[in-house]
């Protein structure tokens, strides 16, 4: 089994957003991870939570088992205002998963997708 953990917000977080078609975006994604053989967790953080708090989360989730590629949601990733928390996620995974692919996804609903084309780069390198 491959194992991928996926980087985003808690739905129920993210200002301006309707938690519930988050949520039912994160479970079709995660029926694609189904369908692809993949065991998929999700570290989901707060948004605007301190950085400490998540990235005691972050870690937290790294260091439960190994993971053959890390998925980092495109929420955290996309706003300017964030660059900060894109930073401390890139490195968390690269300090506590070095072994891992890393890909960053467009949405919760392709992000095994990604995972897949990461792996897939990660064999042929």
């Amino acid at each position: 089994m491959t194992n991928v953990l996926l980087i985003g917000f808690s739905p129920d977080t993210i200002p301006g957003f309707e938690p519930g078609a988050v949520a039912a975006s994160l479970d079709e994604g995660s029926k694609r991870f189904a369908e692809l053989g993949m065991v998929e967790d999700q570290c989901l953080i707060g948004f605007g939570e301190p950085d400490s708090t998540a990235h005691a989360t972050i870690v937290e989730h790294l260091e439960k088992k190994q993971y053959e590629c890390v998925v980092v949601g495109g929420g955290i990733r996309k706003a300017a205002e964030l660059l900060d928390l894109f930073q401390a996620v890139v490195n968390l995974v690269h300090w506590h998963q070095p072994q891992a692919a890393i890909a960053f996804n467009s949405g919760p609903t392709d992000s095994a997708d990604w995972a897949l084309k990461a792996l897939e780069q990660k064999r042929n390198r």
